[in-house]
């Protein structure tokens, strides 16, 4: 299992977990306890998603963003379900769940919620509707709904071996967290970031600075000029670029809470190119983990020494969700 420091993040080998060898996963679980109690970032590699779904998500991708306008409009959602289907560039503001006030974000995206309908099993909770509603799907070009769908089923599946790794990372028997997510309401977005045609505002990134609100989350992106970049402790900004077959990874406020501040839920943004850059146009892919809309989200035994308490009262993941949200249209 290698592990090796690029740029500041981590990257770490996680087949040797999957796998199966005792040795292996020690050592895995000890690389990746490090890198979330202090970067709260790192880059996978052996993980298992094959690149032709994520190829072929990406082709299709690219070709449904330059569709013209009018036609990636008709995706965009209507009534309960906001977060589903296509928004285009200038609508949201990363920044504002900080409490930022800034120009929107230079990115225009597609959104799914759960392809998996568990509203019945939560029709006493009325917030779970919105969770798990419909999506909007688009179906131009041909074959890109498959696609999204075949790309949230591998994030799906590499998610629930994340989340043993990260259980045996804390100290914790390995399926601790798997049956929190067999009814999750995790997010997926398809974020595209073309060439600027004209100098953003002042203060104007791709995707203001900010911490995700779940358990964590895992991207996929391609190369170019303009990306990710992760703040580290001593307060600089490290650029977060994975090589082709690796992903990223970073913790959310959700797995702050659980550890009790052990692993650090840090905060990130992309920067912006300079305007007509032609390499500067890319695409990113995010998994955003939400567990089942009921687990309880309390701090685990582990992340507790001696005479300590949880910072956090218990909460569930569905509360915690509708808090963030709550907090950031106040700030708006």
């Amino acid at each position: 299992m290698a592990s090796t420091s690029v740029l500041d993040i981590p990257t770490i080998d996680v087949s040797p977990f999957l796998a199966g060898d005792a040795d292996g996963k020690a050592a895995v679980a000890r690389a990746v306890a490090q890198a979330c109690e202090t970067v709260g970032f790192l880059v996978i590699s052996g993980h298992g998603l094959p690149q032709t779904t994520l190829d072929q998500a990406i082709e299709r991708g690219l070709g449904f963003f330059d569709l013209p306008q009018a036609e990636k409009d008709g995706f965009h959602p209507t009534g309960t379900a906001r977060q589903r289907g296509y928004h285009r560039v200038a609508t949201r503001n990363l920044a504002s769940t900080m409490g930022q006030k800034t120009p929107p974000d230079l990115r225009e995206s597609v959104y799914l919620g759960p392809i998996d309908d568990h509203r019945d099993h939560y029709a006493h909770l009325p917030d779970a509707e919105t969770a798990y509603a419909d999506n909007t799907m688009p179906s131009a070009p041909n074959g890109f709904d498959a696609a999204l769908v075949d790309l949230y089923r591998g994030f799906e599946r590499l998610s629930r071996d994340l989340s043993r790794i990260m259980a045996v990372a804390l100290d914790l028997a390995e399926e601790t967290f798997v049956p929190l997510l067999d009814r999750h309401f995790s997010v997926f977005g398809m974020h595209h970031y073309p060439v600027l045609g004209l100098p953003p505002e002042p203060g104007q990134l791709r995707a203001g600075a900010h911490t995700d609100f779940g358990a964590m989350t895992i991207l996929a992106m391609t190369e170019g000029r303009g990306g990710l970049e992760a703040r580290l402790r001593d307060g600089r900004w490290a650029p977060v670029q994975p090589g082709r077959g690796e992903l990223v990874v970073n913790l959310g406020d959700m797995m702050q809470r659980w550890t009790n501040d052990r692993w650090v839920s840090t905060l990130h943004r992309v920067v912006v190119p300079e305007a007509g850059d032609a390499a500067s146009r890319r695409l990113s892919i995010g998994y955003f983990v939400h567990p089942n809309f009921d687990a309880e989200i309390r701090c685990v035994p582990s992340c507790l020494g001696p005479g300590e308490s949880p910072r956090y009262p218990t909460i569930t993941a569905g509360e915690h969700i509708r808090q963030k949200i709550d907090a950031t249209h106040k700030a708006a």
